[in-house]
């Protein structure tokens, strides 16, 4: 009821600001007024339970942001894309969350024009994230920039050793959002081994539950795209995790059976009967390991640099 009444003003909302495409600032303004007049007080107590951490919101329920967007997309493909880009830059510096993810509206339309420019704002979205639903939010444009710039999967993979579990996660939810990118011809023409399942392959045994959560679903959607890959991926790390008594390996495992077929399922399932997570458990992902080993070349060479240094005082003395 409460979307209902309130989506006549979220479209009058969206073609007000189509006006203000080529000024970032009133643009910014009148968003934020429009959507405080569009806000649920409810809604926005609800957000710190379901996203923790998400900070700053207004209240704005999804549909009615989507129906602002919508009346956007005509007069920003008609704007030039450095209009969009300008305007993204305003509005991912804002506190608020649903106006900082409201650059990607116009970051869509900049993506295959100004595909650069685009991505430097999308990484900085990526850094500022601090909840799931931001993460979610923009790994569907992550991903249609990766298919259609495929050296851009360094970048995405080089997030599977980031320190950050939400850049962690953005791997987890691209890959997720991928085959709804990918036309069904075009299925066939891409490496999923050597990108987004090694990407997945990098990242299980990942410690945060967050980041597992992504894992599971990225394995679910990827069946769509490669199934016997999936199938021969999770095998693989049942085995992992049984030698290892890996919970959190097994729990993303576990997660992702329900694309598979029910015999392989059952039987994965039933190999995985006694392992559980344990809290406090730590990260044993390949990545992990290697972010590990990394930090502790670091502190020895630290500890190296700083006894060296009292060797040379006391001798200076």
């Amino acid at each position: 009821m409460f979307v209902a009444q309130k989506t006549p003003t979220a479209h009058g909302l969206g073609r007000a600001l189509a006006e203000l495409i080529d000024d970032p600032e009133a643009f910014t303004s009148a968003l934020q007024d429009g959507f405080e007049g569009l806000a649920d007080p409810a809604y926005a107590q609800e957000q710190e339970r379901v996203a923790p951490g998400s900070g700053a919101v207004v209240g704005v329920r999804w549909p009615l942001w989507r129906a602002v967007a919508r009346q956007l997309r005509a007069p920003l493909a008609e704007s030039s894309p450095a209009s969009a880009v300008s305007l993204g830059q305003r509005l991912v510096r804002s506190p608020i969350r649903e106006i900082r993810l409201f650059a990607l509206v116009p970051l869509g339309r900049s993506l295959a024009a100004d595909p650069e420019r685009t991505w430097q704002i999308l990484r900085r979205l990526a850094r500022a994230a601090n909840d799931w639903i931001s993460v979610d939010s923009m790994a569907d444009l992550v991903a249609r920039g990766i298919l259609a710039e495929p050296f851009r999967w360094a970048e995405l993979e080089q997030l599977v050793y980031s320190p950050h579990r939400w850049e962690r996660r953005l791997v987890g939810s691209t890959v997720a959002r991928m085959p709804f990118g990918v036309p069904a011809h075009e299925r066939t023409s891409i490496d999923p081994r050597r990108h987004a399942l090694s990407a997945i392959e990098s990242l299980i045994g990942d410690a945060d539950a967050d980041v597992q959560k992504a894992l599971g679903w990225a394995l679910r959607e990827w069946t769509r795209v490669d199934r016997q890959g999936v199938t021969a991926l999770l095998e693989k790390e049942v085995e992992t995790a049984r030698r290892t008594d890996d919970g959190h390996r097994a729990w993303v495992i576990r997660d992702a059976l329900s694309a598979q077929p029910q015999a392989t399922a059952q039987a994965l399932r039933k190999s995985l009967a006694d392992i559980r997570r344990r809290t406090g458990a730590p990260a044993t992902s390949l990545a992990g390991q290697v972010s590990a080993g990394f930090a502790d070349a670091l502190a020895g060479a630290g500890q190296a640099i700083a006894s060296q240094g009292d060797r040379m005082a006391g001798a200076a003395r």
